[in-house]
């Protein structure tokens, strides 16, 4: 007896079930979905910032921001909206190269994201830590594609994807948490993919 047709095709395509969170359902397709327009960027322009609780508050241009050691990570993301894609492999800047730039002061304990039109999501800075966690500048070999946040994206691991924010300008470090701008429309705080943790109500 299979838990859903889901966990069906899962088995199907040779992948362990327990991979699939409860409530999804596994596409080989990149789903293209966000609030709002996809903006223009100029790269000759863009800048990338890193303020608050830190030391050295920093910016940078894309070219330095490009000179930045890299890393790369396969993991499954999983949308709120109940597709799961399963090893996307993602490459771009740990935070443990900015982290060593900016020194987090002691009281830094949540990491919000600031992106394009406004957006914003917010973590604590153990999910920024991560060793999985990127400011991804490709995906499966390729630049990010404009639609899914190019030039940059941030990706926090085991968490809805909604927390990945696309088209990336800041990260704020602050000794308080700071609702995003999905929690502020009632998605979970915390938004574990494996306890549904898709609202607050």
């Amino acid at each position: 007896m299979f838990r859903s047709k889901a966990e069906k095709r899962v088995l199907e395509l040779g992948y362990e079930p327990e991979r699939l969170p409860p409530g999804q359902y596994l596409t080989e397709k990149w789903p293209v979905l966000h609030a709002g327009t996809v903006p223009h960027t100029d790269l000759a322009t863009w800048t990338f910032r890193v303020f608050g609780e830190v030391e050295r508050p920093l910016s940078l241009t894309w070219e330095q921001l490009s000179a930045l050691p890299t890393a790369e990570v396969t993991q499954d993301i999983h949308c709120v909206t109940r597709w799961s894609r399963f090893d996307v492999t993602f490459r771009g800047v740990p935070w443990a190269a900015l982290e060593e730039l900016v020194a987090p002061t002691p009281s830094a304990r949540y990491a919000i994201a600031h992106a394009e039109q406004g957006f914003t999501a917010n973590v604590p800075i153990a999910s920024l830590a991560d060793e999985r966690a990127l400011l991804a500048t490709h995906a499966d070999g390729e630049p990010l594609t404009a639609e899914h946040g190019w030039p940059l994206r941030l990706v926090i691991p085991g968490k809805y994807f909604w927390k990945s924010a696309k088209w990336l300008r800041a990260i704020e470090l602050s000794a308080t948490d700071k609702p995003g701008f999905w929690e502020r429309y009632g998605y979970h705080n915390d938004a574990d993919p494996f306890a549904e943790q898709r609202y607050a109500f």
